[in-house]
């Protein structure tokens, strides 16, 4: 068992990691920045050290830094979370290079899966689904115009190194091809100083799935279930709930054989997700996979008991797998609200500022996973998401409307928040009877806003 661990991470997943380590005996290292020097991670760790200025690329994505704390503190292994350095390739290698325990997969695993044109093909490979697109990375725009024209339209343009929908265009018609392309590329090279992009088809307002994975260095691989994370806004999500209603006990299991496969594709360990889109047939297409801990993993622990950060550790430690697939017993419905500073009304404009009151709901069933305190004051720098909330109920009906009751006990005072958005959502009918996929609030939000003094 490791004896230090550092969080290269902050906000409530740092909060999250750091309990885990509490309760494994294991000491933590808190790393933050001159913005972050009150927050709770700093805090509740056993020793903290500052990186850096406010700015991520100064302190949270500071190699150099976040590696010295880690030797001068002695610890044995390092925790990226999620985001920041958590799928960074060169990272995980450095970690190595040092003598550190890298909490994730091998450095090759991230590289190969991080590459989405690559993962891709690897799966083709490996006879899991794809959706129809270019074999690989495609970098002449007239070349990709062609396999456009051959796919049929509409088309999406993807950055290989890309997330959270950056380095993405959706495109409808062949005259606006070249333009989204380069538009495309240019994005991709600045976000992630990668301009490589791959073509795929276009399914229209799918439902988004992914599958729950853990495995061990020594081949055991197993699936704990799907989330349903298709309430999205700017491709980013923001409820999950699991299982989800539309997948019939066969689809599941099929989907699920396709996750391991793909997982052990990839000589995978730790924990991970395998991403799947589900047409209106319910045909389903691998779309990536995440190297890392999901924002959504606790609607999973909630439905399994299983510990998926505790599970991390003990595989890094080079600890076999001590779960079946035939153990995981998933139980009741649970679903994910997402509390962001963001105010909905203005795009989602981020919403920083000083929290003048604040009270969380709790009871049975009912989970938060936050950094927030009493006057805490939200730095401007970085993700505007503040809280998790999360419920576990028999059914899904009684999980919505356990999940209505805990927003309505919420109170963050002093910022806007999404939390009256999902609140609304939770009453949506199409929602409630579990008819929505990715296009729900594109198509939904002006209406659903128009509610606010309806309930």
């Amino acid at each position: 068992m490791f004896r230090r661990i550092l969080v290269a991470n902050r906000g409530e997943i740092a909060v999250r990691i750091i309990r885990c380590c509490r309760e494994l005996g294991i000491e933590s290292v808190a790393v933050y920045s001159t913005a972050d020097k009150d927050a709770l991670h700093v805090q509740l760790a056993t020793k903290a050290v500052c990186i850096g200025p406010a700015k991520s690329s100064d302190s949270y994505l500071n190699t150099k830094n976040i590696l010295a704390a880690a030797l001068q503190t002695n610890c044995d292994a390092i925790h990226p979370g999620f985001g920041f350095l958590s799928e960074n390739a060169h990272f995980a290698r450095l970690c190595e290079e040092c003598g550190l325990i890298f909490i994730g997969p091998d450095y090759k695993t991230i590289e190969m899966m991080g590459d989405k044109s690559k993962a891709v093909a690897l799966m083709r490979a490996n006879n899991v689904p794809v959706v129809p697109g270019s074999n690989g990375a495609i970098e002449d725009v007239h070349e990709a115009q062609k396999l456009a024209q051959k796919i049929g339209y509409p088309v999406l343009i993807k950055a290989a190194m890309g997330g959270g929908g950056r380095g993405m265009r959706r495109v409808y018609e062949d005259k606006d091809f070249a333009q989204a392309f380069m538009a495309a590329k240019m994005e991709a090279e600045a976000c992630f100083g990668d301009g490589t992009v791959y073509l795929e088809k276009l399914i229209i307002n799918p439902k988004h799935i992914e599958f729950q994975i853990l495995a061990d260095k020594f081949g055991h691989t197993i699936h704990l279930g799907e989330r349903d994370c298709s309430v999205q806004r700017r491709n980013q999500k923001l409820i999950e709930e699991s299982p989800c209603k539309i997948l019939s006990p066969e689809l599941r299991e099929k989907m699920g054989a396709d996750a391991i496969k793909a997982a052990k594709a990839a000589g995978y360990y730790s924990a991970g997700t395998i991403e799947f889109v589900v047409d209106r047939d319910n045909n389903y297409y691998f779309i990536e996979m995440n190297t890392r801990i999901q924002v959504e993993h606790t609607v999973t622990e909630m439905l399994s008991g299983i510990d998926l950060i505790r599970q991390q550790i003990l595989i890094a430690c080079g600890l076999p797998l001590n779960i079946k697939q035939e153990d995981v017993q998933l139980k009741g419905w649970a679903i994910e609200c997402r509390i962001n500073a963001e105010n909905p009304k203005e795009d989602f404009r981020p919403s920083p500022g000083k929290i003048n009151f604040l009270h969380f709901p709790a009871g049975n069933g009912v989970r938060v996973d936050s950094a927030l305190y009493n006057g805490y004051e939200i730095p401007p720098f970085y993700d505007s998401m503040l809280a998790k909330i999360i419920v576990h109920a028999p059914t899904r009906l009684d999980a919505i409307r356990k999940m209505r009751r805990a927003l309505e006990e919420l109170v963050i005072s002093g910022v806007e928040t999404t939390a009256n958005l999902n609140y609304l959502i939770m009453h949506h009918k199409d929602f409630v009877r579990g008819i929505y996929d990715t296009g729900f609030l594109d198509k939904n939000l002006e209406k659903i806003l128009s509610w606010e003094n309806r309930y």
